[in-house]
């Protein structure tokens, strides 16, 4: 378990209780997270192994996960469970998913200084071994550098629109999405018949 997918200690211990529950669903764990504020909310992002999840799956996971939290009781304080989607401008939590994402742009941030920074925004370039590579702009040069997976704090898609495209084209192909359900869209020549 990475501090990505589980960051404070509390994180880590809900994830060691939600994990098996969800992989036993057949999903996958992204993200833990157990926020603070004026009401408690114990965020879980989840997925299908083949990436994407619909409402119905987040339900199913949902219901599973409050069985076992009411037993296990690891909060204190009152919480609103909510599962997820990681979205379209999804954390990246885990080794692979800087390969599933490969070419599409993203912001990464470091523990430690490297080389004089923390924070790296470029297009994703896959990994090599534990490294996660990005390509960035080096003065309208591109660069690609390799950081250890290990070294990351936090990283996540940044939403443009080729990756709007592809979250689209990948729904279509999955036949998530039904084109006959939207209503007709008017465009500037349309409206001038």
């Amino acid at each position: 378990m990475t501090e990505l997918i589980a960051k404070a200690a509390i994180d880590r211990r809900l994830a060691e209780i939600a994990q098996p529950v969800i992989e036993d669903l057949g999903f996958e764990l992204v993200r833990i997270r157990l926020m603070g504020g004026k009401t408690h909310v114990l965020q879980v992002m989840a997925e299908r192994p083949d990436g994407g999840i619909e409402v119905d799956e987040c339900a199913k996971i949902s219901t599973a996960l409050s069985a076992i939290l009411d037993v296990e009781d690891p909060i204190e304080e009152n919480y609103t469970l909510e599962v997820s989607s990681p979205g379209i401008d999804r954390p990246l939590t885990r080794l692979k998913d800087f390969d599933t994402w490969n070419g599409y742009e993203a912001k990464i941030e470091t523990t430690e200084l490297i080389d004089g920074r923390r924070r790296f925004k470029g297009i994703l370039a896959g990994t090599e071994g534990d490294e996660v590579l990005i390509t960035l702009d080096d003065q309208g040069e591109d660069v690609t550098i390799g950081l250890k997976f290990d070294w990351l704090s936090d990283a996540k898609l940044v939403l443009t629109d080729d990756l709007i495209r592809e979250m689209l084209r990948a729904r279509k192909a999955a036949g998530l999405v039904d084109e006959d359900q939207f209503d007709e869209i008017e465009t500037d020549a349309s409206e001038e018949e």
